[in-house]
């Protein structure tokens, strides 16, 4: 029995899994348009608009090595409550370029669509608080996206799409 631990930190002759390491080397917005109906009808809004948030999330693999782009497209559109007039409509594509190493291959799509959202979020929070601002509507804050809830609806959704075109198909 030895008093120097394994430098690589393995135990009971087990390798020792990568360490993940994840960093930002960038974020920006792709696109981005606001449509001020409301303004461009000469009208004003009065009371809380109602207001329906639409999330995609994206990801690729970029020609670098162990680097990725993941996107979050907004679709935000804002109602009266009274009449049911359109106020504003939102789209924004904001993305972030991201160095991930240590992740084993299975768990890198989860990985991607979870975790690095998460990371840039905040950022994507903001820009859609001050560009509703200086829309002229009091600041949109978003609420907090469950991006782990998200992934798990959209992997529900891809197998039963899978499912139904599989019924679907003729028999031979």
């Amino acid at each position: 029995m030895t008093d120097n631990p394994d430098p690589q930190g393995a135990t009971d002759g087990q390798p020792q899994q990568p360490q993940v390491q994840m960093r930002v080397l960038g974020q920006f917005i792709r696109d981005l348009s606001f449509e001020n109906v409301m303004a461009q009808n000469g009208g004003r809004s009065e009371g809380q608009p109602d207001i329906n948030v639409q999330v995609n999330l994206d990801a690729k693999k970029r020609n670098v090595a162990n680097q990725y782009e993941v996107s979050i497209k907004l679709t935000t559109t804002a109602k009266a409550k009274e009449s049911g007039d359109s106020l504003f409509l939102m789209e924004i594509d904001y993305a972030g370029i991201f160095h991930v190493e240590g992740v084993p291959e299975e768990q890198l799509h989860p990985f991607l669509m979870i975790e690095c959202p998460r990371m840039i979020f905040p950022f994507l929070r903001r820009i859609v608080s001050d560009i509703t601002r200086d829309g002229g509507y009091p600041p949109l804050n978003l609420d907090n996206i469950d991006f782990v809830q998200l992934y798990r609806q959209e992997i529900a959704r891809r197998q039963a799409a899978a499912q139904a075109q599989a019924a679907d198909a003729p028999t031979q």
